[in-house]
């Protein structure tokens, strides 16, 4: 039988997946991490993006907007700032969000307000990657 490993992705406001999954790929500080089974300890960043869950034939996408993510040989936990469900994100309302970031980037309102803005495009910008690698997958 294949090892397995267990995967629990939380944020505040729920336990969005928990269960058994043969690898996971999830978006790194330093760049797209993928982990398997009696995978070395690892503490970090997790930046805006898709956590794509591998369990046998099936593959679950889940956005997460950012947070920490903890690995240990037998369990992976990813504690996200906000997460959903790949299928249940808005396409329109991540364009607008996007285009709307843009904007104020391109007004240069102050330093606080570029550096909000530019946070929000980016967040934009990771939910229509997750969309279309949702997209890709099936």
């Amino acid at each position: 039988m294949a090892k397995k490993i267990h995967v629990d992705i939380v944020s505040a406001e729920q336990e969005i997946f928990s269960g058994e999954a043969d690898m996971v790929i999830a978006p790194g500080e330093g760049g797209e991490l993928g982990i398997l089974p009696e995978h070395a300890p690892l503490l970090t960043r997790v930046k805006p993006g898709a956590v794509r869950i591998l369990t046998g034939t099936e593959e679950e996408v889940i956005y997460v907007s950012g947070g920490m993510m903890e690995v240990q040989p037998d369990r992976v936990t990813v504690l996200a700032d906000t997460s959903l469900r790949a299928h249940d994100l808005d396409e329109a309302k991540a364009m607008e969000a996007e285009r709307l970031a843009k904007e104020a980037i391109a007004n240069r309102s102050g330093v606080q307000e570029i550096a909000k803005a530019q946070a929000e495009l980016a967040e934009a910008a990771a939910q229509l990657a997750t969309l279309r690698k949702l997209r890709k997958g099936r």
